[in-house]
């Protein structure tokens, strides 16, 4: 891998004999191969089709910039020095179409660098023509009057003349701001990542085309400029006496898209605290903002060298450069902050927020992405993976309760979610290079516990430094940081022979798939049996090539002996690796704990699986939950043993009787971080449940669990409490009504009453979301009516309400009724009665909400059914609304009479489907699906509650749930559960 980087720094180095520069060319290409992780895909660089072709590399641009604010244009003049890696008659370099190039351009040949340094006299070449940048490729071409041969070296001067960007923010752009006294100030600033270097000057934008920067900008005297690099002199201009030249001092080697730039009249704060010398270099860092604001970054300073401290030392080297800027720019729009070299652009919320992850991330890549650079932008994605995990780490550091109960199980459940899913992806197909981007962040995470936290650092650190000659480039690609990892890890006994770092990362980042991971323990014999598979929380596809069968997986195990000495810390080296390579797809190995010890594999969620347990283990663990040192566990193992467990039961791989054992020591459990995933899983459990006498005795049992937390977190929030407390008792508080608990049923239709008794009820919603969901569940016919007609006379154009108020109130119409009469009602206003106070999106979002429960799917099958002539006849020409309510009507049932309903209406309206046939086809094969899962676990389920519960109580006690008026219907079903619903 150091011969790939070596030849990297070759494609820069300027040869002076043709051939060595032939040679050369024949290395880059061989270097610029195809990673093979997918990750490197996921970006697809925009301005691939306007790629150049490797005729020239830079080395230094002198760029001038004149911006005219009151005019909103800039005057640009870029001197370009060139080395030509091939013969040629011609020079392409990129440019936006808008820049209005001047027909003056000139060429000089500069001669060898030694005649450089010697002092020749520039010779100018001439131009045959100039080729104008277009709308389809943003190139622009100078052909000349003579052949340039390899090794030539080349001044190109242009002049231009650009706009500034005002709708957006890229290029060149201009802004303003308001300051507390009502004066408008106006500033310049920039954003290049990634191609948007072209729409500021002539260049060659892609990151691997590194070049050393001298800047200048003219500008009034009262406002300040800043660069990258500190301000070197300032020349005044006699004919305009309040204005000056600021010249900065030239850059080190960097891509195009490092450049920043801005010319404002932002004042700045300094640290009170002192920052680490490093490197012989002490930094010196710069909080910058409109003078109104920064008193409210005072706190950021020391904030941003408390974390840079901890960077330098964790990196063990500076950023490159002697200085640190950081903006907080108004009214900036980009998606991401701009991290150049030097110089970041915050937008001011984000800037003055007291988290640490944020600020930490951006600024980890001054190292990895300013400092070293990815060779082309396909490398990009490294970055954002490996800072967001270094990012979490230096939070976790930092401030460790800024992450408590966040990382990693935030992401990690939501892929377990996804990636166990039948297919994939299947809805929103565009959150797969976030999930792509978030397995990688875990596999880093993975191997800072496997390889260990000091052999990773130094594999870190041998990534970031791995260049040092002053003519070698800082680049890397893909795979560097794998193979830096390894090379590290070689020096130690932690990874096995045979593996490697790579490999090992390929398969889990790849593959669309995580695997389960079984453990069996011989209890006779002394003896573990481990096996793998492809984790399915959902029906497994039909046979697949592409899926892979294995992984490399490091197995470390916990045992119930090591609690009482290690309590959150343990030996995180792997045992065992269980290996692609194990040709039975077993690996045995001696057990580490006697059979009357329970064991723990892969505790902390070290790796992206799940693991399944014999019945005896499973049995011993639940017993320890439910003792006095079930705390002994640490919290994240804790929640991963829940979350596996109902996970495994849900996926049909343990029995439920077994998962619901490991949920009876949450009547004792107050950690958040252990609760977080539970909502969830009652939510996913209760939807498949529903409709039937077992949902009745789940929820009283899940009442009976969230009742002593939501008591203990009290029903008011307190002055200054955690955020997680807020958060806690919002999803406890929200669950409980959605079961029927009583005081929150009562609260809720004491709070909607204040909106029933305002005499102008469409002047605005005094009623808080939380509570509108209950009422329309539980209240009444006449408080559920109140809320349509509030839909129906929503103001339109009215400054006070908001359109999302409006949605709310639908969504909440439709999904939270429990009986049928409300929904009946809200169909024949919709469909039937065509009210035009709903369109067509609120029709389609009221079939949507419509499959949360059972009364909402099962009515509108109904009603579909009752009403097939005129539904159709009204959709006659909108093929996604009925496509829509076909869909919602018939594919959320789960029971043979549910199947039934749908497969007589399916024969009878044979050939009327249309667009939608193949909606129901696949509607009746999930219910197939569904109604096996129904037999094989209701019957289980049933007898654990009646036997662990339910034996000397009664589902529903009167202290807990409150008698509601609502319309009998002769719907065989009219209790559901409701999903949160967001507004």
């Amino acid at each position: 891998m150091w011969k790939k980087v070596i030849l990297v720094g070759l494609f820069f180095f300027v040869y002076s004999m043709n051939e060595s520069n032939k040679c050369n060319a024949t290395k880059i290409d061989s270097y610029k191969v195809k990673r093979s992780i997918d990750l490197n895909d996921i970006y697809h660089y925009t301005g691939r089709q306007n790629k150049l072709p490797e005729k020239v590399i830079p080395s230094s641009y002198h760029l001038k910039i004149e911006p005219f604010i009151d005019k909103g244009t800039f005057k640009g003049q870029v001197k370009i020095n060139l080395t030509c890696m091939d013969t040629l008659d011609r020079i392409t370099v990129n440019a936006h179409p808008d820049l209005q190039i001047s027909n003056d351009v000139k060429v000089r040949e500069l001669g060898s660098e030694k005649t450089v340094k010697d002092g020749p006299i520039p010779m100018e070449l001439n131009v045959a023509k100039i080729e104008l940048p277009t709308l389809k490729k943003f190139w622009l071409v100078i052909h000349l009057e003579q052949i340039l041969k390899i090794g030539d070296r080349i001044e190109l001067e242009i002049n231009y003349i650009g706009n500034l960007t005002t709708n957006k923010t890229s290029g060149l752009f201009m802004n303003e701001y308001v300051d507390s006294d009502g004066k408008t100030h106006q500033f310049v600033a920039t954003y290049l990542r990634m191609n948007h270097a072209q729409e500021m000057f002539p260049c060659l934008v892609d990151p691997q085309y590194k070049a050393k920067f001298k800047l200048s900008v003219k500008h009034p005297k009262n406002l300040n400029p800043t660069s990258n690099t500190q301000l070197e002199r300032i020349t005044s201009i006699p004919e305009e006496p309040d204005t000056i030249w600021s010249h900065f001092v030239e850059t080190p080697e960097m891509s195009t898209y490092q450049l920043a730039l801005v010319v404002s009249d932002f004042d700045n704060i300094v640290p009170n605290l002192e920052i680490d010398e490093i490197n012989g270099t002490k930094l010196d860092i710069k909080i910058w903002a409109r003078k109104d604001y920064l008193e409210t970054l005072k706190d950021v300073p020391d904030k941003v060298v408390h974390i840079m401290n901890y960077l330098q030392n964790y990196f063990n080297c500076s950023i490159g450069l002697t200085k640190l800027d950081i903006m907080a720019i108004p009214m900036f729009n980009a998606v991401k902050a701009s991290d150049s070299w030097g110089l970041m652009f915050f937008k001011e919320s984000e800037l003055r927020s007291s988290l640490i992850w944020n600020t930490a991330y951006e600024l980890i890549y001054q190292w990895i992405g300013q400092y070293i650079t990815p060779y082309t932008w396909n490398d990009a994605p490294v970055s954002k993976t490996l800072n967001s995990f270094l990012a979490s780490l230096t939070t976790v550091d930092i401030n460790p309760d800024e992450m408590e109960g966040k990382w990693p199980m935030t992401i990690l459940y939501s892929l377990y979610y996804e990636f166990g899913k039948t297919v994939p992806f299947s809805r929103v197909a565009g959150i797969r290079y976030e999930a792509t981007a978030a397995k990688a962040e875990l596999v880093f995470r993975m191997f800072n516990y496997t390889l260990g936290k000091e052999v990773f650092r130094e594999g870190v650190r041998n990534f970031i430094q791995q260049q040092r000659d002053e003519k070698v480039p800082r680049v890397f690609v893909g795979e560097d940081i794998y193979n830096r990892l390894y090379e590290a890890a070689a020096e130690t006994d932690n990874l096995p022979r045979g593996l490697n770092v790579y490999s090992i990362s390929t398969a889990w980042i790849s593959y669309d798939r995580l695997p389960l991971v079984t453990v069996i323990r011989d209890y006779e014999s002394g003896e573990i049996i481990l096996s793998q598979k492809v984790y399915m929380r959902e029906p497994p596809p039909p046979s697949n090539n592409k899926v892979p069968a294995q992984w490399d997986i490091p197995i470390i195990i916990l045992s119930e002996t090591e609690l009482d000495h290690c309590v959150n810390s343990f030996e995180t080296k792997p045992y065992v690796w269980l290996t692609k390579g194990n040709e039975s797809k077993n690996v045995t190995v001696k057990d580490v704990a006697s059979k009357d010890y329970f064991i723990i594999v892969n505790p902390e969620e070290i790796g992206m699986f799940p693991v399944n347990y014999d019945p005896c283990n499973w049995k011993m663990l639940s017993q320890f939950l439910q003792g006095p040192q079930r705390t002994n566990i640490p919290v994240l193992t804790r929640a991963k043993l829940l979350h596996d467990s109902w996970n495994l039961a849900y996926a049909g791989e343990l029995c439920f009787g077994i998962a619901l054992n490991m949920t009876l020591f949450l009547k004792e459990e107050r950690s958040h971080v252990v609760w977080e995933p539970v909502f969830t899983m009652i939510d996913h459990i209760g939807k498949r449940i529903e409709g039937s006498d077992v949902y009745e005795k789940f929820e009283a049992y899940i009442r009976s669990l969230l009742k002593p937390l939501y008591d203990e977190l009290g029903d008011k929030p307190q002055p200054n409490e955690p955020s997680w407390k807020v958060h806690i008792r919002g999803l406890a508080k929200n669950f409980l009504c959605r079961a029927g608990y009583g005081p929150c049923i009562r609260e809720a239709r004491e709070q909607f009453n204040k909106w029933l008794m305002e005499p102008e009820p469409d002047k605005g919603n005094p009623v808080a979301n939380e509570y509108i969901c209950p009422v329309f569940k539980w209240g009444t016919n006449e408080e559920w009516e109140f809320g349509l007609q509030r839909v129906i006379n929503f103001p339109l154009n009215s400054p006070e309400r908001k359109q999302n108020e409006r949605t709310y109130l639908l969504k909440t119409l439709a999904g939270c009724p429990k009986d049928t009469y409300k929904i009946q009602r809200l169909l024949n206003v919709t469909i039937l009665d065509q009210n035009d106070n709903f369109t067509d999106s609120d029709i389609h979002l009221i079939f949507n909400m419509l499959t949360s429960g059972v009364a909402g799917y099962t009515t509108l099958f109904n009603f579909l059914a009752e009403h097939w002539d005129t539904v159709k006849q009204r959709f006659e020409n909108k093929n996604h609304l009925w496509d829509g309510i076909i869909n919602s009507a018939t594919s959320s049932f789960k029971t043979q009479e549910g199947y039934d309903m749908v497969s007589e209406l399916y024969q009878n309206r044979n050939g009327q489907f249309e667009s939608a046939n193949s909606i129901v086809q696949e509607a009746l094969e999930n219910i197939k699906l569904e109604t096996n899962w129904r037999k094989d676990n209701f019957p289980v389920i049933e007898a654990w509650l009646d036997e662990n519960y339910l034996k000397n109580q009664s589902p529903y006690n009167a202290d807990e749930t409150i008698p509601v008026t609502t319309t009998t219907t002769t719907t065989k079903t009219t209790t559901t559960t409701i999903t949160p619903i967001a507004g």
